[in-house]
């Protein structure tokens, strides 16, 4: 099974927090966090259609500015997802610019921001580079089990966790199920690929009826051939559906039961995590007054929530680029040891 993704760090465990997600078969990426992008090539920052910002504090936001700077008048629009307040920051970010000249580039760049409140209600806004970047209201979006965006391919879902008084958003970024052709079994029933299979497969997805008609037409060294076939009996005999992965997202959040009724549920059983581990174990009363986790309990959460894959981040620079000391008690954690 090949994943539609890659997603990775965006400056390693020392530096600003972020992740990209980049979808390989769409030309498209999204961003988890965007606080320093600048080690992101141009070719990637113009394929980020969706940025889901955890909180406002610099480290988390402070690139918006560097992402405007090389889309505007290259690129369509954006769309960026965060907390409570969030519409007005970015409102403030746009304002403290000026725009007289903007609305003479041929191409009209969108942003629309979506803020999450803490009662789970949202509200969104646009802000076009044609109209100055003057904010406009839209009808506020309706979020049902935290999902933020529904893609044919895949979701992002979001929890909101407390962060010193404030709200910090994990996200999780949910493949839907593979749907995978089985060559050979094309070719005992005589049938070509082609682009057929791209409708069958999006009938499939859809959940189309079993005696949905599927028309296949081919060329042969005699001449044009076709044939339909039910939905259903193609579904059975060529088609493999194989769950998607799962990938989650989790930072500046502190050890609270609170957090952890939230957390650990929300990345059960992810295929990848990627969560912050600021502090060393040793550090424990630090990590609780910044509210963020330490090695040791960012690991728990992990081997709690039986994630597959996990990668610490966030690492504090009070420990001198010691990156092996934090991730053997993230390790031991993790596997229980």
């Amino acid at each position: 099974m090949r994943p539609i993704y890659q997603a990775r760090l965006v400056n390693g465990v020392w530096g600003d927090p972020g992740v990209c997600i980049d979808l390989k078969f769409q030309r498209r990426a999204l961003l988890f966090d965007i606080g320093d992008v600048q080690s992101l090539s141009t070719r990637v920052l113009l394929r980020v259609s969706d940025v889901f910002v955890s909180h406002t504090h610099m480290d988390h936001f402070a690139g918006f500015d560097h992402l405007l700077r090389v889309c505007l008048g290259r690129d369509t629009g954006v769309r960026l997802y965060g907390p409570e307040h969030f519409i007005a920051q970015v409102e403030h970010k746009l304002a403290a610019y000026t725009w007289n000249l903007v609305q003479n580039y041929s191409v009209d760049f969108i942003i629309e921001v979506h803020e999450l409140h803490a009662d789970g209600s949202a509200a969104c806004a646009r802000f076009r580079s044609r109209d100055k970047f003057a904010r406009e209201a839209l009808p506020d979006p309706v979020s049902e089990d935290g999902v933020l965006l529904r893609d044919d391919e895949f979701l992002v879902r979001t929890v909101s966790l407390e962060h010193h008084d404030i709200q910090s958003l994990a996200f999780c970024f949910e493949e839907s199920t593979h749907i995978n052709v089985w060559k050979n079994r094309l070719e005992s029933r005589g049938l070509p690929t082609g682009p057929w299979l791209t409708e069958l497969k999006k009938l499939a997805r859809a959940g189309a009826p079993d005696d949905t008609p599927i028309n296949v037409r081919w060329r042969t060294r005699e001449g044009s051939s076709e044939k339909t076939f039910p939905l259903g009996d193609l579904k059975r005999d060529v088609l493999e559906f194989v769950p998607g992965q799962k990938v989650c997202y989790v930072t500046d959040t502190g050890w609270t039961p609170e957090n952890r009724e939230r957390v650990i549920p929300f990345v059960a059983n992810a295929d990848l995590l990627f969560i912050e581990a600021v502090f060393l174990e040793a550090d424990r009363e630090l990590a609780a007054g910044k509210s963020h986790l330490t090695t040791t309990q960012a690991g728990t959460i992990a081997r709690l929530a039986s994630v597959k894959e996990a990668q610490p981040f966030h690492f504090s620079s009070r420990y001198h680029d010691d990156e092996t000391t934090q991730r053997a008690e993230f390790m031991r954690a993790w596997q229980g040891a």
